[in-house]
């Protein structure tokens, strides 16, 4: 009996951290499948950030673009921010930038508090589908200065993988 329960109990456990991991390690795929897919022209969106501002994916032409569908309740989403910020702070001047996309609503005090400085707007209904109808977050797109995509990640977008991402992306021509 008592077999049983620690045997029950692992199985339990090693489950939960599979739901857990398998989003960061199936993110290890350049692109698991689904629209938009690699190489595929970005979806065009313009969404109004937490100033009533209008920021288009098209303001960012000729520069490489990380687009991150997050919510300030998730908490993997709110691991990666920090990584985010330094990335974004590190390549912002070689031609890099970030646009956090909120599928909830999200105070400004959120924003000061984790330190983000890159440009966090709101989800509508039709960036949601274009970017194959996001259910899970995080999810990121990396798109490269041309305006086509070259990695999507579903799960928490390292800061290393990010790094090492934006470096090869920004010597593409």
């Amino acid at each position: 009996m008592r077999f049983m329960k620690k045997t029950l109990v692992l199985s339990v456990v090693f489950l939960l951290m599979g739901f857990y991991l398998y989003p960061a390690t199936k993110s290890r795929i350049a692109f698991a499948g689904g629209r938009p897919a690699a190489n595929e022209t970005a979806p065009k969106f313009s969404l109004i950030d937490l100033h009533g501002k209008r920021v288009s994916l098209s303001d960012f032409r000729g520069k490489v673009v990380l687009i991150n569908f997050w919510a300030d309740w998730c908490p993997p989403c709110k691991m990666e921010i920090p990584g985010f910020q330094r990335v974004y702070e590190a390549y912002k001047g070689r031609g890099f930038a970030v646009i956090g996309i909120s599928i909830d609503d999200v105070e400004p005090s959120f924003i000061k508090d984790m330190g983000i400085t890159y440009p966090v707007v709101m989800a509508d209904d039709k960036v949601v589908k274009d970017y194959g109808n996001v259910s899970g977050i995080p999810i990121s797109f990396l798109i490269g200065k041309d305006g086509r995509m070259v990695k999507k990640i579903m799960g928490i977008y390292f800061e290393g993988t990010l790094r090492e991402d934006v470096e090869n992306a920004l010597k593409k021509r």
